[in-house]
């Protein structure tokens, strides 16, 4: 793949999966040369529930996030801020052959981070939303290759299945998920600081490369947790949020952060997740 003008073409490290063997890379190239914008997509399994979108531009900056409903309205965002080639990291599933129980990238999930309440529920062709996956039709539809050993570039985008509670677990270090989302037993006093504690924990994190700081849309995003007097409040804006950390993840995976770690394979389905509990900062592996 030859270079654009001022871009060095650089051989990235291959990716570990979680059995120790490597993914193959079919293209090198660098990061940042305008040759691949990034996606993550809060995926709703149906189309009546609100999808999360958030877009990076070519360096890796915030430059668009929201929420929508129908696939005409994931295309139309695509299209606007996603042109040309993509790495797009959905958190949903992707990849379902099984016809019943669950994939095994889900028994992985659920087995390394079932300790921290993160663990992974299960997809299957019983259940009409999976049968096809909507992740699924959505990558056909724009020529999103779902093969974690199929490199972004040169013509060819690429969609990765994340998981965000496990992402939050080993990117920031937590000894267990924050409870910002709606369950039993959790009211706005509760989930409001939970939330609040997640954009923290984004903006130290992720805001190299992403910009939180000085994105309009992620200042009124804070002011909206800030001001929430509602739980409905803090709904409109969490999928919009937790596309921002699969945004982030495309990123990664794009860039070949050798974190990066796909858990399952391609036949059967996988999930990437970013590093180890031995290797996340704070965790070393205990509990």
């Amino acid at each position: 793949m030859a270079a654009r003008a001022g871009c060095r073409v650089r051989r990235r490290p291959r990716r570990p999966r979680a059995d120790g063997t490597r993914v193959r890379h079919a293209g090198d190239g660098g990061a940042g040369c305008g040759l691949t914008r990034y996606l993550g997509v809060d995926l709703a399994w149906g189309p009546r529930a609100r999808t999360g979108l958030a877009a990076l531009d070519e360096q890796g900056r915030l430059v668009a996030s929201g929420a929508v409903r129908t696939d005409d309205e994931i295309a139309a965002f695509v299209v606007a801020h996603a042109p040309g080639e993509v790495v797009a990291a959905l958190d949903a599933p992707l990849v379902v052959p099984n016809l019943t129980g669950r994939r095994r990238c889900e028994a992985l999930v659920t087995a390394e981070f079932g300790r921290f309440h993160a663990g992974a529920y299960p997809a299957n062709r019983s259940n009409p939303l999976f049968d096809p996956p909507r992740a699924q039709t959505l990558a056909e539809r724009f020529g999103w290759a779902t093969d974690p050993g199929v490199d972004p570039g040169a013509g060819t985008s690429v969609a990765i299945e994340v998981y965000p509670h496990p992402a939050t677990v080993l990117l920031f270090g937590l000894a267990t998920v924050l409870p910002y989302k709606a369950r039993r037993g959790r009211d706005l006093t509760s989930r409001r600081p939970a939330f609040q504690a997640l954009l923290d924990h984004l903006e130290r994190v992720c805001d190299e490369p992403l910009r939180l700081s000085a994105s309009p849309r992620w200042a009124e995003l804070r002011a909206v947790v800030a001001g929430a007097a509602r739980a409905s409040e803090l709904e409109r804006v969490e999928d919009e949020i937790d596309a921002v950390l699969c945004a982030y993840l495309a990123w990664l995976w794009g860039v070949r952060d050798p974190r990066m770690r796909v858990l399952g394979d391609a036949a059967e389905g996988y999930i990437v997740v970013p590093g180890t509990v031995a290797g996340a900062p704070g965790l070393g592996g205990a509990g």
